[in-house]
């Protein structure tokens, strides 16, 4: 039995010690296989000559999965490049370095932003004076159309005034003074009329001369000619010359109001087209701003500031790139720096997918940091992915790693980001098992079988299997405390078996969860 839990904390050392790209099973294969030579049967005496074996054995049974992985703070600020393409680094504060909040901690090369910034403040300086512009011709051409309107207005009005005027009085006054006219030349042409009488009957006896009548008889012909012209001249009025001077004044009216309707159009057209190049050179001035503005935050954010206090750790790259320093060139939203929380830490591990359905979160589990060898540190499982890490997938196409974090409950004040360190995740403790190497069970055709070392003979026996961690797994039927199984199969069974690369597949026992 010492011999056994020796060999299982062999294997325990050895995985915690071995590549993180190697997959757990492979590893303890290889160590038990090695462990396997050391498991010799009590009874050597009568079992030499068959096969190497070893006990089944009763007892407490601790089912755990170990993992490998890396310190991270629980709580951490990441700084990155937040310039546009890729700058190179030109000044780094030392890694470990205490800062506080506000200190730069990076400065980026920021000599091509500084010279686009003097162009673009030239384009800004252009675009506000072109905008001005066309805001003052947009305020002399709104000006100019109240004028232009203004004026149609008042013609309008002029010409509604001077339809009113004639139709309520100039025109009555025009036909009032050739009816008075025509009335006067009447009367003239009855006193011209009676005064002629007069003189024929004067005439006749001898009192006036003849020259005095024939003056009377032209004065009663011109009076009756300018009273035929008074009567032409009304008629005239009344049919052509009345209704003419209406229809004019109304078509006066007309224009002049379409005039107005014209000017009013027409300055709404020249306004629309001052205020698009109002709107236009507005836009391009804002937009040469945020250009500027842009730019002068490029500029800013060229110097990397520490948002609070804290330790700096410079971020890890891939392999095929340049540690972070001085003088490296970073991308865009590339991680440059972080500031970690020393309040709590957890490790980042990834799990096999062969384990991965014996996890849960909350799980309790025993950290040891390679650094502090000596403590042991209590944990419990914080978060298992969803899906495969792929980065790993990338370096092993063939392998299935699952991000794993595991939450420290007691942590230590010499515990630094990036330490290596083992987690055993413990998934469940049987008090009182039954339990073999996991190297003496075996796959054989649609069974799961052991073989059981009877004398110089050897008995194949089917075995109903429980629970199981890297080095142990639990018998539930099939085999008895005390009895001897081989950890290699017999050379007769070689050729008919099965052996699985990841290790046998496990039924749940009455104990497990």
């Amino acid at each position: 039995m010492d011999a056994v839990h020796s060999a299982a904390s062999t294997s325990r050392s050895r995985i915690r010690r071995g590549s993180f790209g190697w997959p757990a099973s492979i590893l303890v294969l290889i160590v038990l296989g090695l462990v396997g030579f050391r498991f010799v049967s009590s009874r050597s005496s009568d079992q030499r000559g068959v096969a190497q074996g070893t006990l089944v054995q009763r007892g407490p049974l601790r089912i755990t999965v170990a993992a490998r992985g890396n310190l991270k703070a629980a709580d951490s600020v990441s700084l990155k490049s937040e310039v546009e393409g890729r700058t190179l680094i030109l000044s780094l504060v030392p890694e470990g370095t205490s800062v506080k909040a506000g200190d730069v901690v990076c400065e980026l090369d920021a000599t091509a932003l500084v010279e686009k910034g003097f162009q673009q403040r030239l384009s800004v300086s252009n675009a506000e004076a072109s905008f001005v512009k066309a805001r003052q011709n947009f305020e002399i051409q709104e000006s100019q159309n109240q004028s232009d309107i203004a004026s149609a207005r008042q013609k309008l009005e002029f010409a509604q005034q001077d339809l009113r005027k004639y139709m309520e009085g100039e025109r009555e006054s025009e036909l009032e003074k050739s009816r008075e006219a025509l009335t006067l030349t009447k009367e003239d042409s009855l006193r011209a009329a009676d005064r002629l009488e007069w003189s024929q009957k004067l005439a006749a006896k001898g009192f006036i001369t003849a020259s005095e009548l024939e003056t009377d008889r032209v004065a009663r012909d011109r009076v009756e000619i300018a009273l035929r012209q008074a009567t032409r001249e009304l008629d005239l009025l009344v049919r052509f010359q009345v209704p003419r001077k209406e229809a004019e004044l109304r078509a006066a009216l007309e224009e002049v109001e379409r005039e107005r309707v014209r000017v009013e159009l027409q300055a709404k057209a020249r306004i629309i087209d001052f205020e698009a190049d109002v709107r236009t050179n507005e836009a391009e001035f804002l937009l040469e701003k945020d250009k500027l503005a842009k730019i002068e935050g490029q500029i800013e954010k060229a110097r990397i500031r520490a948002p609070r206090d804290g330790l700096i750790v410079y971020a890890q790259r891939d392999d095929d790139e340049p540690p972070v320093q001085e003088g490296t060139e970073v991308r865009e939203r590339e991680e440059i720096v972080t500031i970690p929380n020393a309040a709590g830490m957890i490790v980042q591990a990834r799990l096999h997918e062969s384990v991965l359905k014996q996890i849960e979160p909350g799980q309790p589990c025993t950290v040891q940091i390679d650094a502090l060898s000596s403590q042991r540190f209590d944990g419990r499982v914080g978060f298992v992915a969803l899906l495969p890490d792929q980065n790993s997938r990338w370096m092993n196409p063939s392998t299935r790693l699952y991000r794993t974090d595991i939450e420290i409950t007691s942590g230590s004040e010499q515990m630094r980001p990036g330490m290596s360190c083992v987690c055993e995740i413990l998934i469940e403790e049987i008090p009182d098992a039954l339990y073999v190497p996991v190297q003496a069970v075996f796959r054989h055709r649609a069974d799961t079988v052991s073989f059981v070392a009877r004398g110089d003979s050897v008995e194949t026996r089917t075995v109903r299997i429980g629970r199981q961690n890297e080095i142990w797994v639990q018998v539930l039927a099939g085999l008895k405390d005390g009895e001897t199984v081989l950890l290699n199969p017999p050379p007769g069974f070689a050729a008919d078996l099965d052996l699985p690369s990841s290790g046998v597949e496990v039924e749940p026992g009455p104990s497990s969860r």
